[in-house]
């Protein structure tokens, strides 16, 4: 982490925060991270590589949750050591902090989570980056709370990221106003494919508008974001899980090579 740090600190880019919904096997992580850690080192953007090692936010009972807590943190390991890249996953109970902890650089806060004092609290106090999701029933100025309750807990080390709110029962929007209301209490991130899901399908399977991620990437980066989470996977419609909204990877370097040119410019004008 401290790597990412120093070249976060020096690049003129945004960060990234990339790879599959969920850790589905050793194979598949490693082929993901190796294309995204090529793309991002030649375009000099800061990587933290992005895997659930299991999924608990779920419409149906018999969708995928995972191949094991132990077996999937173990491989994001595998992949932070492969590549020398840090690594973040999502936690959702108490007892998830300090298991995950052992393995991984950065603990992230699920949107539906992050009122959970407790959960915010463990995170926080593992001395780990805590990447706090924006919950889609909050306002921009409401996550200072959450981004104190990290500070009250002895850690200087949380990041925001915006994954868009409810708009009706089927649908998300981005309000880009609250970007520059975020960036005052932490750098501040926006998570271009959760943001254009359509959750609450009546058929339990989450859908998505992937053909609209360089459009809201775009936005995202005038808008003026430190830095873009995003889910690729070489192929989305077999994926276990957020197949409708991820970017298929051999899209990820003409999407990141024009993003990176947007944000050069735009640092140029500001």
């Amino acid at each position: 982490m401290k790597q990412f740090i120093e070249r976060q600190s020096k690049s003129e880019q945004f960060f990234l925060l990339a790879g599959p919904c969920a850790i589905e096997g050793e194979d598949m992580a490693m082929r993901i991270a190796e294309h995204i850690v090529a793309v991002t080192e030649k375009l000099n953007i800061p990587l933290i590589f992005k895997g659930s090692f299991k999924k608990a936010n779920r419409s149906r009972i018999d969708s995928f949750t995972g191949i094991g807590d132990e077996k999937a943190l173990s491989i994001l390991k595998k992949v932070g050591e492969a590549f020398n890249v840090p690594t973040v996953t999502d936690i959702h109970e108490v007892s998830d902090a300090a298991k995950a902890a052992a393995y991984v650089d950065v603990l992230q806060i699920p949107a539906f989570l992050v009122r959970q004092t407790d959960l915010v609290v463990a995170a926080a106090k593992t001395g780990k980056h805590v990447n706090l999701k924006k919950g889609q029933f909050m306002s921009p100025e409401s996550m200072k709370h959450a981004v104190r309750k990290v500070t009250d807990s002895g850690n200087n080390n949380a990041w925001i990221t915006d994954r868009g709110s409810m708009f009706g029962y089927q649908d998300m929007v981005v309000d880009f106003r609250g970007i520059p209301v975020m960036k005052k209490f932490a750098p501040t991130i926006l998570d271009i494919t959760h943001s254009l899901q359509q959750p609450n399908q009546a058929s339990g399977v989450t859908g998505g508008r992937p053909e609209l991620i360089e459009t809201m990437a775009k936005a995202g980066i005038a808008a003026g974001v430190d830095g873009l989470f995003l889910e690729t996977h070489h192929d989305p419609s077999s994926a276990k899980s957020d197949g409708a909204n991820m970017l298929p990877l051999h899209l990820l370097e003409g999407l990141l090579t024009r993003l990176a040119i947007l944000r050069k410019t735009v640092n140029e004008i500001s």
